[in-house]
């Protein structure tokens, strides 16, 4: 492992590349290009700020396995997050829709943090019924600490839950407890928890069976307080204050976990068929003296975390998988693709009505058609939409500087990406189109019901297909364990299907698998959920 002591950490670049990852022969390399990814592992970093890894132009931090899977793989130039703060920008990464759809739109200032609800469909939910194993290892992020609610990982698609599961207590590194599934487990207090959700994530890897798999890591590095055992590791005498150095440390510690998780892929056998997707919730945060300008931690762009200006929500984003051919990627993109992208690749139908657009053509070389615009919404605080090379930033009163009337900013990005020159005086027209179609973005969640849940009422047992997406489902069968309904020709977006099974007696007790087969945009799915 990467480093699980002091001794390790400080063993510096030279020992983490000897110990990395492993390098396929050019043989293994061209049978792997031909492959479509089955599994995907997506490691979420917290407070990582766009330049804070090599290959986006950092100096002093040192992130070798980052650094080679971007050589390798994908790397997108202009990814943003959901979110300029943490909760709202995970509900994004989750669900597929932006912070003006999804259910959580601010992190808890000022009152409690809103939870996810039943409807909020996640890309594990999708997973799930799709028969992958599942798993969420790290910072959830969503209250209340209790098990069962409906906004808990493991009622949210998860079938493996390990780590935080509210926004306040992913702030300990050496914690007291931490949640596996419905139960909490207790620590000494001395255990560095980012170590220990690597093991788990490493350990969920090695179980593969035949089923596809889907694993998100959600680290809490480098998310203030600066801590790393011990020290500062490779950092512990440059000129900078004790945060600064640790948080440096923290980032090049993250970059070994990374390493673990690839090397654990490899191990395993199944790195050949697995998608890592490698990003982060904002921008860089400012916290406990960290001062995010000694390292240049948001490149050329102007802002930190909280702000909606490029530097809060442009994110580093790396796709890597032997399947992929190594280039950058110019186009913007942002977390709430994500959902619509691992259903593309697993052959899934996406929900109707999300906000975001797969990206699979911008990583294999397909068709893609772009973002008709991108939107980002802090209620009662700032809103951004950005529109081709048009990005406009709108101030409620009396926040960040604005005055009783709030502010409007609007900054051409294809010579200003630091958003240094306001030219919306200049441009009332295009701002009047801008923050018209900011405020018809804004509103409440429009998807609509999708997939397959099973009801049971005494002796009956109710399936029930939702077809939520915006295409047909055709030659539908619904099953509950060896019993299979009539075909149904086509299932229309927005119309569900429900065949109810009868049992004499007890016959129909305890737990039961339900499936549907159907065929969506002429690909055979199947569904299945628990009884």
């Amino acid at each position: 492992m990467l480093p699980t002591t002091r001794r390790g950490f400080l063993a510096g670049t030279g020992g983490l590349v000897a110990a990395g990852l492993t390098s396929a022969s050019a043989a293994e390399t061209a049978a792997a290009k031909g492959r479509t990814p089955r599994n995907f592992v997506i490691i979420l970093a917290d407070d990582m700020g766009w330049g804070e890894i090599g290959c986006y132009g950092q100096q002093k931090i040192v992130t070798p396995h980052l650094d080679r899977l971007a050589a390798e793989g994908v790397r997108f130039a202009s990814a943003y997050a959901g979110s300029s703060l943490c909760a709202p920008s995970r509900c994004t990464l989750l669900t597929g829709l932006h912070a003006g759809h999804g259910t959580v739109r601010e992190n808890p200032e000022g009152g409690p943090q809103r939870s996810l609800v039943a409807a909020d469909l996640t890309f594990a939910d999708l997973a799930r019924m799709a028969g992958y194993r599942t798993a969420c290892i790290g910072k959830w992020g969503f209250g209340p600490e209790a098990p069962g609610q409906v906004s808990h990982p493991n009622v949210r698609g998860f079938d493996e839950f390990f780590g935080y599961i509210t926004h306040a207590h992913a702030h300990q590194y050496f914690p007291s407890y931490l949640w596996h599934n419905r139960e909490k487990v207790a620590l000494d207090g001395k255990t560095y928890a980012p170590d220990l959700l690597r093991d788990k994530a490493v350990a969920f890897i090695k179980e593969a069976d035949d089923r596809p798999f889907l694993l998100h890591f959600a680290t809490i590095l480098p998310h203030s307080p600066s801590q790393v055992p011990g020290d500062s590791g490779r950092y512990a005498n440059e000129p900078w204050t004790r945060p600064n150095r640790r948080h440096a440390a923290q980032v090049t510690w993250l970059d070994s976990h990374v390493g673990d998780i690839v090397r654990a892929l490899q191990e395993a056998g199944v790195a050949d068929e697995t998608l890592v997707l490698f990003t982060a919730d904002n921008g860089p945060h400012h916290e406990k003296g960290v001062d995010p300008a000694i390292f240049n931690s948001n490149g050329p762009f102007r802002g930190v975390k909280r702000q909606l200006y490029d530097g809060g929500i442009r994110v580093p984003m790396i796709a890597w998988s032997p399947s992929l051919t190594a280039k950058v990627v110019h186009e913007p993109v942002a977390l709430w693709d994500v959902l619509p992208t691992l259903a593309d690749f697993a052959g899934v139908p996406a929900p109707a009505n999300l906000d975001g657009k797969s990206f699979r053509g911008l990583l294999t070389g397909g068709r893609y058609s772009g973002h008709a615009f991108l939107l980002w919404n802090r209620p009662r605080k700032m809103q951004a939409i950005r529109r081709g090379h048009w990005k406009l930033i709108r101030f409620a009163p009396n926040i960040a500087g604005a005055g009783p009337e709030g502010r409007i900013e609007l900054y051409d990005l294809r010579g200003d990406r630091g958003e240094r020159h306001d030219v919306s005086a200049r441009n009332p027209q295009l701002v009047a189109e801008l923050v018209d179609l900011l405020d018809r973005s804004i509103g409440d969640d429009p998807r609509v019901p999708y997939g397959l849940e099973v009801r049971e009422e005494g002796s009956e047992v109710m399936v029930t297909l939702h077809n939520g997406s915006a295409s047909p489902w055709r030659n539908v069968r619904l099953s509950l364990d060896t019993f299979e309904s009539e075909r149904t020709d086509a299932l229309e977006p927005g119309a569900a299907l429900t065949v109810t099974f009868t049992f004499a007696g007890d016959a129909g007790r305890g737990p039961r698998l339900a499936r549907a087969r159907f065929t969506a945009n002429g690909r055979k799915v199947t569904f299945q959920a628990k009884a």
